[in-house]
């Protein structure tokens, strides 16, 4: 597996592969890689040729008094995952590599879609994702990008960001892998003591609560009774804090009265000091 710390190094890489007439997929992540992680490597190695990962903590998507000193970093076991899984490049940049002094276009969406959910609270992080991928779509030039449904207003936000600015990228969204618990994969994950480990449960309890109501109804339900039932069993955790919860449209992202096939329905939950975040959709 090639390791790669500067543009330039992919770039040559890249085009290499391109002169063979291979194709090439992408998989951005910030490191501390999991099973989820390596799902998305496998998924791009079964479906293109050859296959770059990105390990980049990017700090335009943290806002004021997040986690970025202290997030998870383990280059070392990332590549073992990488290359265990068909990874053929691995691009590590420094931050300098990827904004360099001087640095001042950002890539931003002019929407309501990043003010939902997720961008209540973080409201510059999209701004931050959005600028990331642009370039790595840039410096990668990749035929398809690969992203976990964890992140599931992500997804979406790329998909517009796709679509507006016309990237020739085929952008694969794979499903959420979980612990045997139900609990989501998470990089974050790490920062749990053992009882709070325990506590996260709740996130995957409130779905399954969820999803059983929908079923039951066998029609369309109102959002206001599966939110409240999910806010109710959340609350029942003494270590859970409840950013949000809510059912909104799978692709614009806007809230919606009633739950129907397609409705995202998403929550971002504290446990301890740690935010978590899950979802599914109808």
């Amino acid at each position: 597996m090639i390791i790669a710390e500067t543009i330039m190094e992919v770039r040559e890489q890249v085009r290499a592969w391109r002169a063979e007439g291979l194709t090439v997929g992408l998989v951005p992540t910030m490191g501390a890689l999991h099973e989820g992680h390596a799902s998305l490597v496998t998924a791009a190695a079964s479906q293109c040729d050859r296959v770059v990962a990105s390990v980049f903590v990017n700090p335009t998507q943290f806002g004021p008094g997040e986690d970025l000193e202290s997030y998870p970093r383990d280059f070392e076991h990332d590549c073992q995952v990488l290359e265990a899984k068909g990874c053929d490049m691995v691009f590590h940049p420094e931050v300098a590599e990827m904004y360099p002094e001087g640095f001042a276009t950002y890539v931003n969406l002019e929407s309501e879609m990043t003010k939902q959910l997720c961008g209540k609270s973080r409201p510059s992080h999209f701004r931050g994702v959005c600028t990331v991928v642009s370039k790595l779509f840039n410096i990668v030039t990749p035929d398809r990008a690969y992203f976990g449904q964890k992140d599931a207003q992500q997804l979406a936000v790329i998909r517009q960001m796709v679509r507006d600015m016309s990237f020739g990228v085929e952008i694969v969204g794979c499903p959420i892998v979980r612990e045997e618990d139900g609990l989501a994969r998470s990089s974050r994950n790490t920062y749990l003591s053992a009882g709070e480990r325990s506590a996260a449960r709740v996130l995957y309890r409130s779905i399954t609560a969820a999803r059983e109501m929908i079923a039951a109804s066998g029609v369309e339900v109102p959002a206001d009774e599966v939110l409240s039932l999910m806010r109710r069993v959340v609350s029942e955790e003494p270590e859970a804090n409840i950013d949000y919860i809510e059912a909104v449209d799978g692709v614009s992202l806007m809230p919606v009265e009633r739950v129907k096939k397609g409705t995202l329905i998403a929550l971002a939950v504290y446990i301890g000091k740690t935010r978590l975040i899950d979802n599914f959709t109808v």
